[in-house]
């Protein structure tokens, strides 16, 4: 009896022990998350900024989660080529992406990409646009180059045909009316150094190309395109301090595969969260001339849908 009794014991134990384990089951497995490297795709070329940030979250999430993140780059396409193959990547957490502002403007460039297509895991950055002249332009504010605007058209560089930068250009448009001639060099640099050298009334570009410039009195800055000032270039006002309701930017955050089971997509969520709060990340970005924007992964699919609907009536336009 006493044997028939202690057998009994240990198999109730031993039942209990593996309720609690989860070892066999389907939400133990997915607890465990993860148990190998993940791979970071990342849509640019290494050195770039979007590289950058990556390889910066990267590092912040390696000792958060307890694997390595490999970052892959897959330049090409505009960014499709990235997008795509993350598209077609199991669900399974193991394969993320960086998606930059991009990902929110290529669906209306013909390309098989929109934010509802995947998991938006969190934004961890912003680079917000800003409108700079030659140091010797007649004028000295948004509202004086609006005012011109509107007599006669203006010539704004941007980085490329279709850049985030180009819809600054049309957003400046469509929000002020001013006649805006876009001219697309090949980055943002040389469309920087076009007013530089006079050749264009304007640059729309990020911080980053014109701050030390700015610096250095070599041109003048008009607005930044984002809701507050930017602590490297502090005197700079914004556009809705001049009256214009315009913020534009390129932003980038974590996005996977649609379809994470439920507790794989929390701890990725999380973990980005906490990464974005690590100071070497933080340095990073600052450093970079950005800015260290998070939205959680509703916030951020909010906003990635907002901004390709914004997006398409400015490339319709």
């Amino acid at each position: 009896m006493k044997r028939r009794t202690l057998i009994a014991t240990v198999a109730a134990a031993a039942l209990a022990l593996g309720a609690c384990s989860g070892g066999t089951g389907e939400e133990g497995g997915d607890s465990e998350f993860p148990t190998k490297d993940i791979t970071l795709i990342v849509q640019a070329a290494a050195g770039g900024g979007s590289d950058l940030s990556s390889r910066a979250l990267a590092t912040a999430l390696e000792p958060i989660l307890g694997v390595s993140i490999v970052v892959e780059n897959r330049p090409g396409a505009s960014g499709s080529t990235a997008m795509l193959h993350v598209k077609d990547q199991p669900a399974d957490g193991y394969t993320i992406g960086f998606g930059p502002v991009e990902i929110a403007m290529l669906g209306s460039m013909n390309y098989d990409v929109h934010p509802s297509d995947y998991d938006m895991l969190g934004q961890i950055m912003l680079g917000p646009g800003v409108l700079s002249v030659p140091a010797d332009s007649p004028y000295n504010t948004l509202e004086e180059f609006v005012a011109a605007a509107q007599d006669k058209e203006m010539t704004v560089a941007n980085s490329g045909a279709g850049s985030i930068w180009e819809l600054a250009g049309a957003s400046l448009a469509d929000e002020t009316g001013a006649q805006i001639k876009p001219v697309p060099f090949d980055g943002g640099a040389p469309a920087v150094a076009a007013v530089l050298g006079g050749q264009v009334d304007a640059a729309a570009s990020g911080v980053n190309e014109v701050k030390q410039n700015l610096a250095d009195g070599k041109l003048k800055v008009l607005a930044i395109f984002h809701s507050e000032r930017h602590p490297e270039i502090p005197d700079v006002p914004t556009a809705a301090e001049q009256g214009y309701d315009i913020e534009i930017g390129g932003w980038g955050g974590i996005y996977a595969p649609k379809g994470l089971p439920e507790d794989v997509h929390e701890t990725l969520e999380s973990a980005i969260a906490e990464a974005v709060e690590q100071d070497s990340y933080q340095e990073i970005i600052t450093g970079s001339g950005n800015l260290v924007v998070y939205r959680d992964s509703a916030e951020f699919t909010e906003f990635a849908e907002s901004e390709a609907e914004r997006f398409a009536g400015l490339l319709e336009g």
